[in-house]
């Protein structure tokens, strides 16, 4: 971030224009549409290496797509760290940890249920699909099954990463409450503090130091969260210092192809972490400066809100076909392309459904009775601003 860019960042004041009386409620932080664009990046390199795991193309296309897509399960990882960067941004003042919990759960839970009932049905009715025992099953509807390595991947095996959400979600109150008590320099020891946590369960991961993988453990995955949760805040401070979106986002990407360099699995987060944790606020940045952002177009931003939809059904999707497809079929590059192509579409188009006809309308459902009754309530006498300058971030 150029000098220039700190300095219109730190001047420009998050709370409302004039409002300096403390009973007087903050406006929400602006929105930021680029997040929501690269939202949509990071679930397309999800849905690129399951492809290239279900063996769609072989030969010379095979090898591409490997090349492009097999690091593509850090997508996930981006995930992490831009959860925790947008509930940072997004968090209320005075919000209650039952009123967060039940914004969240409006949020993942329909959908989650939704794609559980088909991938149900698929295991009941599809042939090679496995069907689960009832504990693990129960363990999935509660989002627990990531906690014991063996469920993991029961029914949709993309649901593991809610399972670490919704951890994240039970210790977003207390993790918010402790930054808004830190300074910039604490809250930048926390987000060094966890860049090197992940670099040490990296270390043990790959040593065999815990009795199986920490890819899909809830608390292994906490400190990308924490550091996301960290370069907002920094952000709000305006005392962030990162570099800008190009250079971001170069480095995102000399991370991301570092990663079959390394062995699989858990360590593959120590090569993008850098990079994911920098493109993010940058991008925030560019749309708090209104400086040019790729991510910030309308049609990337409008596939971004379809992202979670696309993430929870596209493995389905693929599931599916290889009961048409066969296992590992190795087309060649036109065929591959073609079988790819349906894929995708067919996934983007039941994720617009799953939005339209059950995560938007659900949320509604499901958030109608506290607005309700938040509007019953009675509004406290505005109070008159005091005339002076309004003041910009503090620590």
């Amino acid at each position: 971030m150029t000098t220039a860019t700190t300095r219109a960042l730190r001047t420009t004041p998050l709370a409302p224009t004039g409002t300096t009386n403390a009973r007087v409620p903050p406006a929400a932080n602006p929105s930021l549409p680029s997040l929501t664009g690269l939202r949509w990046m990071a679930a397309l390199l999800v849905f690129g290496t399951h492809v290239n795991n279900f063996g769609y193309f072989g030969g010379t296309g095979g090898h591409l797509v490997n090349w492009g897509f097999g690091a593509g399960s850090t997508g996930v990882s981006f995930f992490f760290v831009l959860s925790g960067f947008v509930l940072t941004w997004s968090a209320r003042p005075g919000d209650r940890p039952l009123a967060f919990w039940r914004r969240r759960i409006a949020r993942i839970y329909p959908v989650h249920l939704v794609t559980l009932a088909v991938a149900l049905l698929m295991a009941l009715t599809l042939a090679h699909q496995g069907n689960p025992t009832p504990k693990p099953a129960l363990a999935n509807v509660l989002l627990l099954h990531s906690w014991w390595h063996p469920w993991w991947q029961t029914l949709n095996p993309v649901s593991w990463s809610l399972a670490c959400e919704a951890f994240f979600y039970a210790s977003f109150p207390l993790l918010i409450l402790l930054l808004r008590r830190l300074g910039a320099r604490a809250s930048a020891a926390l987000g060094a503090l966890s860049a090197a946590s992940v670099l040490v369960l990296a270390w043990s991961d790959a040593h065999h130091w815990w009795t199986y993988t920490l890819y899909s453990f809830p608390a292994a995955r906490l400190p990308e969260f924490v550091l996301g949760a960290v370069t907002a805040r920094l952000v709000l401070l305006g005392r962030w210092r990162g570099p800008g979106l190009e250079a971001s986002l170069a480095l995102a990407i000399i991370g991301y192809f570092l990663v079959p360099q390394i062995p699989p699995g858990y360590s593959a987060t120590v090569c993008t972490l850098t990079g994911f944790a920098l493109l993010i606020p940058a991008a925030a940045v560019a749309d708090l400066n209104g400086l040019p952002s790729l991510w910030r177009h309308r049609r990337l931003v409008r596939l971004g809100e379809l992202s979670f939809a696309f993430y929870m059904i596209h493995l389905l999707v693929l599931r599916a076909s290889s009961n048409l497809l066969g296992t590992k079929p190795h087309f060649g590059v036109l065929a591959g392309l073609g079988v790819t192509a349906t894929a995708f579409a067919v996934s983007l188009g039941l994720s617009w459904v799953l939005y339209e006809a059950v995560e938007c309308p659900a949320r509604r459902l499901l958030l109608r009775r506290r607005r309700s009754a938040a509007k019953q309530q009675p509004q406290p006498e505005p109070v008159p601003a005091r005339r002076e300058a309004p003041a910009g971030p503090s620590e």
